[in-house]
């Protein structure tokens, strides 16, 4: 098993619904490791960067105003297959289609406003990292 480095984002809209404490309480309580966390909010410039890989997909500018909408939780979470683990806790984008005991699953409702981001790979997870820590 690999020990890995991912980046989670708690997102505007389960920051407004006080799911910080579920989101990162979940992450810990399987076991994986927070290093590092901090409140923010996303300047555009930053969120850009983020998502540049989907800068030519029609739903960008709208994956940008979101982030960029509200307080955000960003953390550096640690442990084995991190990356993966976290992918698994969060369930699929669509909250609709994401299982129950998933936070998507559990607390999601619109597919634009997921509730968290996780890091699609180990090396997406040190490209975000190397953005926000």
């Amino acid at each position: 098993m690999a020990r890995e480095e991912t980046l989670v984002i708690v997102k505007p809209d389960a920051v407004r619904r006080g799911l910080i404490g579920e989101v990162i309480g979940r992450i810990e309580r399987k076991g994986l490791v927070i290093d590092e966390m901090r409140q923010l909010r996303i300047e555009r410039d930053l969120a850009e960067r983020h998502y540049e890989e989907h800068r030519e997909k029609p739903f960008y500018a709208e994956l940008v105003d979101f982030i960029t909408g509200g307080e955000v939780v960003v953390a550096r979470v640690s442990g084995e297959q991190a990356v993966s683990v976290v992918r698994a806790l969060m369930g699929p984008t669509d909250p609709a289609a994401a299982p129950p005991g998933t936070i998507r699953g559990d607390f999601g409702t619109v597919i634009t406003e997921n509730l968290v981001h996780g890091s699609d790979s180990p090396e997406s997870a040190k490209r975000e990292l190397d953005l926000f820590f």
